[in-house]
């Protein structure tokens, strides 16, 4: 916050002199006014932003002729800024204004023509039109490696756009590709503590943990850390990146107090150098609040979703894409706490908002029917969860490349849903599809070890105890090596193993197993959890046997 208060600072008094010298339509005025639209979006005050490019675009359609790059300069700062608001239709109208005097002004294979093909993919990228993005990031790359050194940094930055669309799209293969050609460029160009390679390391981070491959992921956000440690002062907004990155990892490995130490140091550097209503700041108090709401308490877990809540409803517009999300994470507290009434609630919140600012065919679709799918099931209403998981099943496929990691995951939540309909050779087969992609494909093996589970539970209630307990042992074992020894998530596997060993007669296997899965519940879960409250009840089923 103090260095952008300074530069605000600085540009009041230099706009002061300007327009005490100078007529009002100048423009080196309208230079000004553009420096104070850049202060006001970098410091996430959209609508401040606007009003001040707006200003300066103003002086420029009246002072320089209609080609001028200045021109295209205002439009693509405009464009800049309804993406960030989520406006992508006027984004994209800015954006491509910005192109046509770009295309007009400079040769072909300039420079800025790839900025502007960039700006564009972005906001494709935003849009979840994967394959408009990596379109004109493939134009933008194909004029850098004509115009360009073969090792000049803006190639890396070509390279590392089309990384992230394919990381996006599952595809995590081809993302490490061009992930890791950025880097060699960004090594061999730049100075070993440079800002650019810290970005490359947490990059290839991202996609190892996107992987499941977390102990990889851990080192290249610490060697991203490092560089921005050593680059930058102690509470550098930057800073709160790889905290926030290394807290992430940590909290997918469910190490919570890890997570929430590393949320929390992010937060800290946060809370001093961002405005109260940054849209950075209601992000660390939504990452604080997901661990709360892992380790079981949901009363913080929804304090801090709350204050999330506040500033993402002041900062910005009442449909916008984070105030979505604000929504969903607190159904997302409910639906653990078992109040599956109060999760749809919200879930709908979040439906009503997104399918209003994004594309039909936008995958971040597929997770509001997702979401819909796993409390339908939870409150069996079979023929609703199925319904919903269908639907985010089809918008996976027609989003994203065939054999997706997401594209596997549901095929399991749809064949669990027919186990609990009592339809185990269809849930056999979707179950079958999910593990096709995920033992061949790069996946979180945590997406796996669910498969198994639900393969396990399907063949346990088919009486093919031998095969089922193979299967829950996979998935034990892949939980086990991931999450912290008391993950509610292992309490589960407990729970279908004292059900098969109650039903094959070795009950204190069985009594093992659920003692285990009591203990877990009772510390991490409420006590009217629905989950709890089963297992309770195969305590005295298994009693009643001994």
């Amino acid at each position: 916050m103090g260095d952008h208060s300074k530069a605000l600072e600085f540009y009041e008094k230099d706009l002061k002199i300007t327009k005490k010298a100078l007529p009002p339509n100048h423009p080196d005025l309208a230079t000004s006014y553009s420096n104070f639209g850049q202060v006001y979006n970098n410091m996430g005050d959209y609508s401040k932003a606007l009003e001040f490019y707006e200003k300066s675009l103003k002086i420029r359609e009246k002072a320089l002729p209609p080609n001028h790059p200045d021109l295209g300069s205002s439009y693509n700062h405009i464009g800049q800024v309804y993406n960030n608001m989520g406006d992508y239709s006027k984004a994209l109208e800015f954006y491509e204004k910005d192109l046509k005097i770009t295309r007009k002004a400079l040769p072909p294979n300039h420079s800025e023509l790839a900025r502007s093909y960039d700006n564009i993919g972005e906001l494709y990228h935003d849009m979840g039109d994967y394959s408009k993005a990596l379109e004109f990031y493939e134009k933008s790359l194909k004029i850098r490696e004509k115009a360009l050194a073969l090792n000049h940094p803006d190639l890396a930055i070509s390279y590392n756009n089309i990384g992230l669309i394919y990381n996006n799209m599952g595809n995590y293969s081809k993302a490490l590709e061009f992930y890791e050609k950025s880097y060699t460029i960004r090594e061999k160009a730049l100075p070993p503590n440079h800002p650019d390679l810290s970005i490359s390391y947490n990059n290839i981070g991202l996609v190892y943990n996107n992987m499941g491959d977390y102990w990889k992921a851990l080192e290249f956000y610490k060697k991203a850390h490092k560089i921005k440690e050593e680059a930058l002062p102690p509470n550098h907004q930057e800073l709160a990146i790889p905290y926030n990155n290394i807290g992430q990892l940590y909290y997918n490995m469910g190490d919570y107090s890890k997570a929430l130490e590393f949320f929390e140091k992010s937060h800290q550097i946060r809370e001093k150098a961002l405005s109260s209503k940054h849209s950075d700041l209601a992000m660390s108090y939504n990452n604080i609040s997901a661990v709360y709401n892992a380790m079981g308490d949901y009363s913080k877990a929804l304090e801090f979703y709350d204050k999330a809540y506040k500033i993402k409803e002041k900062a910005l517009p009442p449909n916008y894409p984070d105030l979505a999300m604000a929504y969903n994470n607190i159904g997302a507290v409910y639906f653990n706490m078992g109040d599956y009434s109060k999760a749809l609630e919200y879930s709908k919140r979040d439906f009503e908002i997104t399918k209003q600012v994004l594309p039909e065919s936008h995958p971040d679709l597929a997770y509001p029917y997702n979401w819909f799918g796993k409390i339908y099931r939870s409150m069996k209403d079979y023929p609703k969860a199925l319904d919903n998981f269908e639907k985010c099943l089809s918008i996976w496929e027609k989003g994203l490349p065939q054999k997706n990691p997401y594209q596997g995951i549901t095929y399991s939540n749809i064949g669990d849903v027919h186990r609990l309909m009592g339809n185990y050779e269809k849930a056999l087969g979707f179950h079958q599809k999910a593990l096709n992609i995920q033992e061949n494909v790069q996946c979180n093996p945590l997406d796996c070890a669910l498969t198994y589970i639900n393969l396990g539970e399907t063949y346990r209630e088919m009486k093919d105890y031998s095969t089922a307990l193979t299967y829950f042992e996979k998935g034990l074992e892949i939980r086990e090596k991931k999450l912290s020894e008391n993950h509610p998530d292992l309490a589960v596997v407990y729970h279908n193993m004292a059900k098969l060993y109650l039903a094959t007669r070795k009950y204190s296997m069985a009594m093992k197993n659920i003692q285990q899965a009591v203990e877990i519940a009772q510390e991490k879960l409420p006590s009217t959890h629905p989950h709890l409250l089963e297992y309770k009840e195969t305590v005295e089923n298994i009693r009643k046997k001994m």
